[in-house]
């Protein structure tokens, strides 16, 4: 039970919720750029919430199914078509063996994710089916995936249920927004610069921007101490400023460690928004405390998990069969 890549898009890469436990030994954790989309297909679909999606970046592959599935798509618009017809986001979707799925250039945000009913059956490297950065592996965890690669996935599911049903768009509203607010709190190295800069200034991603980091542009954020840092230990969401005093932006595949000092560390909850910024597009920061931000990730928690509930009870009332 396979699916093909028949035309490759952008970016298109396998993720789980990361690679957990091996920074140490040099690996980037990796996982979704935008962790809600894809905890969100996933439960759209009735998998485990943390089983291993196909994230595409703003331009998507096109994919042949070689055997029945239930699909799930969620995160930026790309336009899906089935069979050269239009299928909508947020909801499970039957697709039949040998359709074509075609996804073109995203029209909000910058990742989109498919989930497949079952989940990926693919190989684990160091405990996860993320693509392994900047290491040389053979398999389609190797990197982008590309023209000919071919994904299998756990069971072919069939059913003649009506699938009409799915979770509000209005939970993906953080992608489409054109004035973003995104909250950090303050980072080790805090009180090394003049951080007003940071709170008070119109930022944008540059195009140079990529899934190891966001390279801002802005007013450059000058130092108030002449310091030097150690190499220490840096994660997802890490705002280093470099000499030159443009922030970086950490990301899903950042290094382990970096020299630059941090003037901040982006809310676990803000991350989503985050990664859905599209070069050139601006925002600000706003600098919320530690309970504040843990407070903000704990009512996110309890949403997904009624978004969850809903989906599992959906499911209760549909005749799946496998082939």
């Amino acid at each position: 039970m396979t699916i093909e890549i028949i035309e490759e898009g952008l970016h298109t890469t396998i993720q789980d919720q990361g690679r957990l436990g091996y920074q140490s030994y040099g690996f980037s954790v990796s996982g979704p750029m935008d962790e809600f989309a894809a905890k969100m297909a996933n439960i759209l679909v009735n998998n485990d919430i943390d089983e291993a999606v196909i994230e595409m970046s703003f331009i998507g592959p096109t994919i042949k199914f070689h055997q029945h599935a239930i699909i799930a798509i969620t995160g930026g618009n790309m336009s899906a078509n089935l069979n050269d017809k239009p299928i909508p986001l947020a909801q499970p979707f039957q697709v039949k063996k040998n359709d074509i799925l075609q996804f073109r250039t995203v029209k909000t945000g910058g990742f989109g994710y498919m989930a497949i009913k079952g989940g990926l059956d693919i190989p684990e490297i160091l405990g996860s089916q993320s693509t392994v950065v900047r290491a040389e592996v053979e398999g389609v965890l190797r990197g982008k995936l590309a023209v000919g690669d071919t994904i299998s996935f756990s069971h072919s599911y069939n059913t003649e249920n009506q699938l009409h049903w799915g979770i509000t768009p209005a939970l993906f509203k953080y992608i489409e927004q054109t004035a973003k607010v995104i909250r950090y709190i303050e980072g080790p190295q805090y009180d090394w610069f003049e951080s007003d800069t940071l709170a008070q200034t119109e930022w944008t991603a540059s195009t140079r921007s990529n899934r190891m980091g966001y390279r801002l542009e802005g007013t450059p954020i000058k130092k108030r101490k002449d310091q030097q840092l150690l190499t220490e230990a840096t994660t997802f969401g890490s705002i280093q400023v470099p000499p030159n005093g443009q922030p970086i932006i950490l990301m899903a595949d950042g290094q382990p460690t970096g020299g630059y000092p941090k003037i901040g560390q982006v809310a676990r909850v803000d991350l989503s928004k985050l990664s859905q910024l599209r070069p050139g597009q601006p925002f600000r920061f706003q600098k919320i405390t530690v309970d504040e931000a843990i407070t903000l990730l704990q009512c996110r928690e309890r949403l997904i998990r009624t978004i969850q509930r809903f989906c599992q009870e959906k499911w209760g009332g549909i005749k799946l069969w496998q082939e």
